[in-house]
């Protein structure tokens, strides 16, 4: 007797293929995403901090020198540089371990239904 094509195990073969593929898509997309932001980064705005406060008469406590500023600038380029290559691994590694899941549960698919259909008759 034929196995049913809707049967407990195809079920769950189709969902881990669609689990997969949506894991897959996701993975390149944010992949592409990660890979712009690396080739064209976050503009350095100036500041992270909020206004400055007042100390005394002429001055500030946000008063940057040009060699502190030059050194911030430095830092949240390298910061963003760092999150950009650390996105982009983790999204290739989501892609090589979903795609080959992926890969082998559609096989497994493809060869149960190839076995499943019967001869046809001469």
């Amino acid at each position: 007797m034929a196995e049913s094509r809707w049967s407990l195990r195809n079920i769950y073969l189709y969902l881990v293929c669609l689990i997969t593929l949506i894991m897959v898509i996701v993975g390149l997309a944010t992949a592409v995403r990660s890979v712009v932001e690396l080739a064209y980064p976050d503009p350095y705005y100036g500041g992270y901090y909020a206004e400055p406060v007042p100390i005394e008469k002429g001055s500030t406590a946000g008063d940057l020198t040009a060699e502190e500023r030059a050194e911030q600038e430095r830092l949240a380029k390298a910061q963003s540089t760092r999150q950009g290559v650390l996105s982009l691994a983790g999204n290739l590694a989501m892609v090589f371990i979903a795609g080959p899941l992926y890969i082998y549960h559609w096989r497994k698919i493809e060869t149960e239904l190839a076995t499943a259909e019967p001869a046809p008759a001469a």
